[in-house]
């Protein structure tokens, strides 16, 4: 997959252009597993509405969510949910949504835990795409049912509240990627958001980076200097272990991508229980205000 000029150079085929796209939506819309185009969308009627022609659906809250307890979907659901929608292990796939990408980030990470190594972002998500005035759709693909055999779990992307506590005492970067008024505990979700917590506020020493400042004003991420510029600032490098975090998984995951995908940092993991298993624990450290 190849980029453009104006793309990140990333260190991974992580992304792909609106271009790229477009000239591959006949392989997109085929029976062929080789390429799947998934929208993954936080406002989930959107998609009925309109779609890139060939993409096919995934809502978060049914199928990236474990039936009964609060965790990702197990391996036979996951197995099931992508197997119907004619994708195999072995699929090329290209992942994108509303909210600039936020839980098409979130089914990538989730894909990485599972080891399907061959899946993009699409640069911009569907904004950008809309925006560019691209074909739309509002005919569902049916194609036909495959195998699918996830692999892993692949543990080193994913971070636990123990691995949260550990970090406390040691070097690891805490990343908050919240909006400033979660951080200090002013509010304890964004407005329209149900899940929640009892408290309100941060892990003690994480660092307030916002998800947004990954991405420039039309949702395509920034450069590859940029993007090293904002975290430099925090003095979170390379070589440091990084946990971000956010309320519920989605948005941490969209920082992941960038730190992971695209910077190359090789030690960062996504604490996708994040505030809202962290704010409802007892006997937990949490700090408020600004620091």
């Amino acid at each position: 997959m190849s980029g453009q000029p104006n793309q990140p150079q990333r260190v991974k085929d992580a992304l792909v252009t609106p271009e790229w796209l477009e000239r591959r939506l006949d392989t997109v819309a085929s029976d062929s597993p080789d390429l799947r185009l998934v929208e993954v969308d936080l406002n989930t009627d959107f998609y009925a509405e309109a779609h890139i022609p060939g993409a096919v659906s995934i809502d978060w809250r049914q199928h990236l969510q474990h039936e009964t307890r609060r965790d990702i979907p197990s391996k036979a659901a996951l197995s099931d949910r992508l197997g119907t929608r004619g994708i195999t292990e072995q699929s090329t796939l290209v992942l994108y949504g509303d909210s600039s990408n936020w839980f098409a980030a979130h089914l990538y990470w989730m894909l990485q835990y599972y080891g399907h190594e061959d899946v993009s972002l699409l640069d911009g998500g569907r904004r950008h795409w809309i925006e560019s005035g691209r074909p739309t759709s509002d005919s569902v693909p049916s194609y036909t049912s495959r195998s699918y055999r996830p692999r892993g779990p692949c543990e080193r992307v994913r971070a636990y509240r123990h691995d949260v506590q550990r970090a406390m005492s040691r070097p690891t970067a805490l990343v908050d990627v919240r909006l400033p008024e979660e951080y200090d505990g002013t509010i304890l979700a964004p407005p329209g958001m149900t899940e929640s917590a009892q408290r309100g506020g941060h892990i003690p020493g994480a660092a307030n980076i916002v998800w947004s400042k990954n991405l420039r004003s039309d949702g395509r991420f920034k450069s590859l200097e940029a993007l090293r510029r904002v975290y430099r600032e925090y003095d979170i490098d390379s070589d440091r272990d990084v946990i971000v975090y956010c309320r519920i998984g989605e948005r941490s995951s969209l920082t992941w991508f960038v730190l992971s995908e695209l910077l190359g940092y090789s030690s960062v993991r996504n604490y996708d229980g994040a505030w809202t298993e962290w704010g409802n624990l007892v006997a937990v450290p949490v700090a408020t205000g600004r620091p």
